[in-house]
């Protein structure tokens, strides 16, 4: 698919270029940089301090930690934004709230922030990737009663990442990446030749930090795309933000076991009550099989508990797949009851990481990706191009009774020209570039 200038109109075109915004794997960064220095900023302090790190005590009956919030929208703000703030990826976000428009949330709408979590079935030992969650679990301290989570980015359909036990086999700070040749010939495929390796820095996809498993060609690592964390957007390996595989590389020895597993749908107890959290699974898993186990399971618990389960919830649970997890006894709250109960956080003076809205000025050049008479699809596309890895900078643009999504402002015309050509080869906009004098020609905008 190729986006065309002024071709933009249909939900469905716009779904198809959201997945290919984050699919975009691992291309090479283009030499743009926002200049912006990230700052981390502290969690309002309605939020515990252990749920705000995402660190939690744990003990041997208990298998849900965490606590969920919501938080208010304010003008400007993405799901994407709020996400990284509170720790969570994209689909988690999403599904949890699947009235809310992803790039353009309506303002002082609450979000859900869906920060309670039921551990996955395996042994608390090491790391423990579930992949229909897209959360990657780290158990640590004395007999592994501690536990660290964080989102995740995995392996896109097709090159999914695999299942099983593997350890960290070694470790490297600012890594060196040598691209497979699968990739390489995809690349040159498309007209987009890689070099045979990438040196540490803003053009590595593998970001600042690896850890490198046991199953050769798969890596936990950083990322330079931090906004395709909670998407299925990888070759096969596992990413994180920037700021918590720096966390986490400071905390994992090499040996560390790393075990990964695709449980879609996870039952934990918490305080005496039996909590259910399902997600979407995956195209590749046999959605049948894996419910069909689920109730067998839930039946032996109900029979062995000698407890009563609340079957129309459950099925409820499963059709909804929000991420959440929801008490599943009969005569326990509903999932509206849950949701009235998140603790609801002031918004934080800032998003961590929310990229800045570029300014327009003249005698700049840009590049016009898309043309609509549509306001909403080109104020998502605008957001959508902000959120790249590195940031693409764009605004929507009224001219005419029309809105023009512009790229830029770019100091010359080489910069311009490569970033078209990413545009081309990442996303498929074929966008047109815009020389100063042409710019002045958009008067009226805002």
């Amino acid at each position: 698919m190729t986006v065309h200038p002024a071709s933009i109109s249909t939900a469905s075109r716009w779904r198809r270029v959201l997945a290919l915004v984050f699919l975009c794997g691992f291309l090479p960064a283009c030499a743009y940089r926002s200049g912006v220095k990230e700052v981390a900023l502290p969690i309002p302090k309605s939020l515990p301090d252990r749920i705000a790190t995402h660190e939690f005590t744990l003990n041997n009956d208990d298998g849900v930690v965490g606590q969920l919030a919501s938080v208010p929208v304010k003008e400007g703000d993405t799901l994407p934004d709020i996400a990284r703030h509170f720790g969570l990826g994209f689909e988690e976000i999403s599904a949890a709230n699947p009235d809310l428009e992803p790039w353009i949330p309506q303002s002082e709408a609450r979000v859900i922030l869906p920060l309670q979590f039921i551990l996955p079935d395996a042994p608390r030992k090491g790391i423990v990737i579930n992949l229909a969650a897209m959360r990657l679990f780290y158990f640590s301290g004395r007999k592994s009663q501690a536990v660290i989570t964080y989102p995740a980015g995995i392996g896109k359909e097709g090159r999914s990442t695999p299942t099983g036990q593997m350890l960290v086999e070694r470790k490297t700070a600012h890594p060196t990446w040598y691209v497979p040749e699968s990739i390489r010939r995809d690349h040159q495929l498309k007209g987009d030749p890689l070099p045979a390796s990438v040196s540490p820095g803003p053009d590595n996809p593998l970001g600042d930090y690896a850890m490198y498993l046991s199953r050769p060609s798969y890596l936990i690592h950083g990322t330079n795309k931090p906004y395709s964390i909670g998407f299925r957007a990888s070759n096969g390996c596992i990413r994180l933000y920037p700021e918590n595989i720096e966390k986490l590389f400071g905390k994992v020895a090499e040996k560390t076991p790393v075990k990964i597993v695709n449980q879609p749908y996870l039952v934990g107890w918490l305080n005496g009550n039996l909590y259910l959290e399902a997600h979407t699974p995956h195209e590749e898993m046999d959605d049948q099989q894996a419910t069909k186990n689920l109730l067998a399971k839930l039946k032996k618990i109900e029979k062995k508990q000698s407890i009563k389960l609340d079957w129309s919830k459950i099925d409820e649970t499963l059709a909804q797949a929000r991420g959440i997890p929801v008490p599943i006894l009969d005569h326990t709250d509903n999932l509206s009851s849950v949701l009235a109960k998140a603790v609801a956080l002031d918004h934080p003076r800032r998003l961590y990481g929310q990229p800045e809205p570029p300014k327009l000025t003249e005698g700049s050049w840009y590049v016009k990706a898309a043309e609509t008479t549509d306001e909403t699809d080109a104020r998502r596309l605008a957001a959508m191009l902000n959120h790249q890895g590195p940031q693409i900078p764009a605004q929507a643009v009224a001219k005419d009774g029309r809105y023009q999504v512009l790229a830029g402002p770019f100091k010359n015309a080489k910069t311009t020209k490569a970033m078209a050509k990413r545009m081309k080869i990442d996303l498929e906009i074929a966008g047109e570039i815009i020389e100063p004098a042409q710019r002045l020609s958009l008067k009226g905008s805002p």
